[in-house]
Order: C-alpha cells, then sequence, then structure tokens
C-alpha cells in the first residue's frame, strides 16, 4: 500500500490545530503519517503538539523550529519529509479535511508515471471560523494549469495539495533555493511540477477552508473582497516586481533543465522591459496567461505599467 506523509506546519494555532489533527486521523485511506514543524509558536500550540504525539507516537512526529514564516517552514517539512514515502500532502493548521481526501488524491496520483512529478490538487469548502459554509472556493480554472500560467498567477491552494515522490525528489535535489524570493511555498510547487511533470485538478472540495481573522491567506466569493484584496496587495508589493524575481530564483535553479519552449517563455518574462517598445514585444511573444479574462486584461495593463 501506498504510503502517504502529511506536512503540517503550525503558528500559534491553539484553537483550531486539534480539529486540523483529528481530521486527518480520521481519513478513510489508512497509511498516513504526519511530520509537523512548528515555526516558534507563543502560545500552546507546540505543547498540544508534543502531547497529541505521546498519544500517537508511531504517526505523528514534531519539529520545535524557530520563527522562519511560512514558506521557510513548508521548505524545511519538505527537506526533512520522509524519502520513502510515496506521496506528500501540504496541510494548514487551522482547516478540517473531507474523509476522502488522500484517498482520492492517491487515486489520482497513482495513475501517473512514478518518475515524473506530478501535484493534485482541488477546490475547497469557504466556512466561516465556526466551519459554517460560505460556498465553494476557488472557482474552476477556465484554462489548463500549466507552466505558462504558474508564472503568473497561482491557482493551486496550498492546503489542498498532493505531490507524489518523484516532485518531492526534484525539490529537495535541486540547488538550494532563495527563500526570500518566493512568493508562497504553494506556488513554488504549482510551478516547479507544471515545469517538469503533470498537474491534476479536481474540482470536489477536499477540505473545509476555515476562515478567520489570523489566516496567513485566505478565500472570499465576494467580489468587493477580491477587489480590496488586490488593491492592498498592489499598494504593498508595488516596485518590488514580486513576480520577475520568483520567476529569476526560478531560472537560477531549474532553468538549465527545462525543455526549450519553456524555457524560452521564462527568459522572455524575466527580460529587462524599460521601454514601450519591448514591452509590447513581450505582449506579442508572451504565451503566459491568467485564468479569467479580466485577469489577463489586468495583467497586461501591469506589463504596460511596468509593475510586472
Amino acid at each position: 500500500m501506498k504510503q502517504v506523509q502529511v506536512l503540517l506546519s503550525s503558528y500559534n494555532g491553539e484553537h483550531y490545530i486539534y480539529a486540523q489533527l483529528q481530521s486527518i486521523l480520521k481519513q478513510s485511506y489508512p497509511h498516513i503519517s504526519v511530520l509537523v514543524r512548528d515555526d516558534g509558536s507563543s502560545d500552546q500550540t507546540l505543547a498540544l503538539l508534543k502531547e497529541y504525539a505521546k498519544v500517537h507516537p508511531d504517526r505523528i512526529k514534531v519539529i520545535a523550529g524557530s520563527n522562519v514564516g511560512v514558506v521557510s517552514s513548508f521548505f524545511e517539512l519538505v527537506q526533512q519529509s520522509d524519502p520513502h514515502a510515496d506521496y506528500y500532502c501540504f496541510c494548514d493548521q487551522d482547516d478540517v479535511w473531507l474523509e476522502h481526501k488522500i484517498e482520492r488524491a492517491v487515486s489520482m496520483l497513482r495513475s501517473q508515471e512514478a518518475h515524473i512529478p506530478a501535484i493534485v490538487f482541488t477546490s475547497t469548502e469557504l466556512t466561516d471560523k465556526d466551519l459554517n459554509t460560505l460556498g465553494t472556493w476557488p472557482k474552476p480554472p477556465s484554462k489548463e494549469p500549466s507552466f505558462y500560467n504558474a508564472l503568473v498567477q497561482n491557482i493551486a491552494v496550498g492546503a489542498t495539495i498532493t505531490i507524489n515522490r518523484a516532485a518531492r525528489n526534484k525539490f529537495v535535489k535541486g540547488c538550494e533555493v532563495d527563500h526570500s524570493k518566493i512568493i508562497m511555498h504553494d506556488w513554488w510547487f504549482y510551478l516547479l511540477v507544471s515545469g517538469f511533470g503533470n498537474v491534476i485538478y479536481d474540482k470536489r472540495p477536499s477540505i473545509l477552508y476555515r476562515q478567520h481573522e489570523k489566516n496567513v491567506v485566505g478565500g472570499s466569493n465576494s467580489l468587493f473582497n477580491k477587489l480590496k484584496q488586490k488593491y492592498r496587495s498592489y499598494l504593498k508589493h508595488k516596485g518590488k516586481h514580486l513576480l520577475i524575481m520568483q520567476a529569476r530564483e526560478f531560472h537560477r535553479v531549474y532553468g538549465h533543465l527545462m525543455d526549450e519552449k519553456k524555457r524560452e517563455q521564462l527568459e522572455l518574462f524575466i527580460a529587462p522591459r524599460e521601454r514601450l517598445r519591448e514591452k509590447i514585444y513581450f505582449l506579442k511573444k508572451s504565451k503566459l496567461y491568467r485564468q479569467s479574462i479580466i485577469e489577463q486584461s489586468l495583467f497586461r495593463f501591469l506589463i504596460l505599467l511596468g509593475y510586472i
């Protein structure tokens, strides 16, 4: 039977982490272990984790880490993960997994060739802090998930991701990544797997995605909230060129291994575009895309504006 390791990063999650762990251990798929890295919590999270690990010593291992942030914490989890497991699930501390989450992901990944990196991600059942449903989020991709999408948009909700061993090894055995240049860990793995393997989207929700005041990244079906989030992001990141920075890091680490077509598009994207004619040239040659017409139009406008 294929072995699955759940990789969970925690930080000050004492209110919700018990429910998250319970939902993992109640999965219909039996062959599961859990590796938790606590990112320097100042509440009772670490104590709760250690107590839980005492009850389930054969299934739960806890790493007490310093506060390095969510990206570095998840990257360390992947580095420390069991090299003999077949599949690895990313896990947040405050959600609830639906009973067949792992079983369904494993069934999809088993259909893939084991030596080729593969990733499964799903939609979620959005809820409030008390798990009252708010609807399904996000909407299914209107276009195929691909590297050309991943360079400019992340559609993989981290807490729903399952990867195979080939994807894990591609990350672990590659050059060391500069974590400061990565927007989010789930985005990096969407880039990595779409660059070298197969991406599978499952429209069936796999988790209850709890929304509360301390979410690092949250979801919303409200148009007003989406616009507010985008405007805040624009103000916060203006001038930082985060997409280009992340893409340049990907090129540094993996560019020499990529096929010619993908590498050409990556290099076109990260090339300087100071003059208007250079921006127009990029828009004519680029195959990169976001999922909706509005998002794609905004992407093209931000290229001309020099924001990207």
